[in-house]
């Protein structure tokens, strides 16, 4: 099930609010709120849970007004629309319209962290088809966790008392290893820091369940392990219990970031994104950490909406942010700490959606964040001599190139007009398939240059003139000789049948058919991970 939009009327801290996701598509597996402390994102989870618990139940809560509605004596309302054309609408205490299915969301708020465990008998009341143990709003304490140890020791006695074939290994293989896997994508699988579950006796006889994990070497009970351990243990058992009764289903979690660093944010999003959200599901979360924002910028399958310094007492309506947004980044870290934050990095800013191709050469010195465009890019670089910025080089010339490179130290530009153009390189797609022809690729390329010239030259002197680094670094100006000189110089490169000279200007991402290399099987995330392209880059970056 996934959201395509939602409005709030007279809702907590909002007048008239609708988020809209209708024109992404595919609809996104993750949506990702964004924002300061106090923006209003938990907000948003307390109208799911508002809509869902009146679909379920009439019961009310007594100061349901109070809580809930941003002016007493107006109406307050909640409208979610849903990709499979379904819809759920509550004014006041009257449900409009209703779902087919009662489970629309499943819901978990960021008070979970259990310290220690405390059950000394298991609890027999909860009904997960009920979801009969969520906390009625996102303030309140969410305390599944030694229900889920519960449920999952008794479906494995079940297993080993009910069933005719029991099997050791099989148990592990279905109860244990899941979560295990996990752990071992998120923590890594460093000795000194990698995390199994080695041990899980159910709470009994007066005594606690016995919950241990081998990390390093030692076996260390639950008890022990850090807030952000204990964290992601929580939210892997919960989501192994409860993911197959909430299948068509919009999964909201509130801070799952809380307690760990950049690195494991990163690594549980990714995880619980990718291998714990049911296909056909939908996964909402709120956070303003970096890691959960570098992997929203990467996924395909991500859209983040910023709640930042917005107006709620106006009416409005919100869309996806820019992938590539630097002040979408700046909420998680302001520019003015990431030296601070990366120390020992060096912070790279680069175009769009190239952060996660950069990031595949696997370079253990840099830190790749997003910039929205070109010029983002420069100013990036212009205003913070702190950190670097790489710039696609489009249709710059090589003295212009050289001349900002100089102007700008901290500056690199690509020589090949894009990242496409390393890519798809003929010696690196040479590297990844054997088979490959390079010189009929460069005769195709040729043909591509060759085409493509005409309709570049009519729009090029506008497109250069819109450079903002080379018009503030005073290499030219819409007026100057410059500017068409090196018009001249690039329109002669795109007609020669030179490789060398004609391929540092071809747009490899828009003017190349790319259909001769379908049989090839090469992926860009595939290509971007060879030694060739790692080589050519970093001579880029470390001139």
């Amino acid at each position: 099930m996934f959201i395509s939009k939602l409005r709030l009327v007279n809702f907590k801290r909002f007048n008239d609010l609708t988020l809209d996701l209708s024109d992404v598509q595919p609809p996104p597996k993750l949506v990702l709120l964004v924002g300061a402390n106090g923006s209003g994102k938990t907000s948003v989870f307390d109208a799911f849970e508002w809509l869902s618990r009146y679909q379920q139940e009439s019961s009310l809560l007594a100061d349901e007004n109070i809580y809930y509605k941003k002016e007493a004596a107006q109406s307050i309302e909640a409208i979610a629309e849903f990709t499979n054309g379904q819809a759920m609408h509550r004014r006041d205490t009257h449900m409009v319209k209703r779902l087919s299915q009662p489970a629309a969301f499943y819901g978990r708020s960021s008070l979970r962290q259990v310290p220690q465990l405390t059950r000394t008998g298991q609890s027999s009341t909860v009904d997960i088809g009920q979801d009969s143990d969520r906390p009625r709003r996102y303030i309140e304490r969410d305390q599944r966790f030694e229900n889920d140890i519960d449920m999952l020791t008794v479906r494995v006695l079940e297993e080993v008392f009910v069933g005719d074939d029991f099997d050791a290994a099989r148990l592990r293989k279905q109860y244990i290893d899941p979560v295990n896997n996990a752990l071992s994508r998120i923590f890594g699988n460093d000795k000194a820091t990698a995390l199994s579950l080695r041990t899980l006796i159910p709470a009994r006889n007066g005594k606690v369940a016995d919950i241990r994990f081998r990390k390093g070497q030692s076996d260390i009970h639950y008890d022990l392990l850090s807030s952000g351990e204990k964290e992601v243990v929580n939210i892997l058992f919960n989501l192994f219990i409860r993911r197959e009764t909430f299948r068509d289903t919009v999964y909201v979690i509130d801070e799952l970031d809380v307690h760990l660093n950049t690195a494991l944010q990163y690594a549980l999003l990714k995880e619980i994104t990718e291998q714990w959200i049911p296909e056909g599901c939908q996964l909402w979360t709120a956070s303003h950490s970096l890691g959960f924002i570098e992997y929203a910028h990467a996924a395909a399958h991500a859209v983040l909406l910023d709640f930042d310094q917005l107006d709620f007492d106006q009416p409005m309506t919100l869309v996806p942010a820019p992938r590539a947004s630097r002040d979408v980044i700046e909420i998680a870290v302001p520019s003015a700490s990431l030296a601070q934050v990366f120390r020992g990095k060096k912070i790279t800013y680069c175009e769009n959606q190239d952060v996660s191709l950069y990031y595949r050469m696997n370079d253990p010195d840099r830190v790749f964040l997003p910039a929205k465009d070109k010029n983002d890019v420069y100013f990036a670089a212009k205003n913070n001599p702190q950190v670097y910025a790489l710039m696609d080089r489009d249709y710059m010339t090589d003295m212009e190139v050289q001349a900002l490179c100089a102007s700008v130290t901290n500056l690199r530009v690509l020589g090949l007009y894009s990242i496409e153009n390393y890519l798809y390189h003929p010696d690196n797609i040479a590297e990844v398939n054997a088979k490959f022809d390079r010189d009929a690729w460069k005769s195709h390329l040729h043909l591509c240059a060759r085409y493509a010239r005409d309709n570049v030259l009519l729009g090029l002197n506008q497109t250069r003139a819109g450079y903002k680094a080379l018009t503030a670094e005073k290499i030219f100006d819409p007026k100057n000789e410059q500017l068409h000189k090196g018009n001249e110089e690039i329109a002669a490169a795109l007609a020669s049948a030179q490789f060398e000279i004609f391929y540092p200007f071809l747009d490899v991402k828009e003017k190349v058919d790319r259909a001769p290399l379908a049989k090839l099987n090469v992926s860009p995330d595939r290509l971007a991970q060879t030694d060739w392209f790692r080589n050519a880059i970093q001579q880029v970056l470390n001139p």
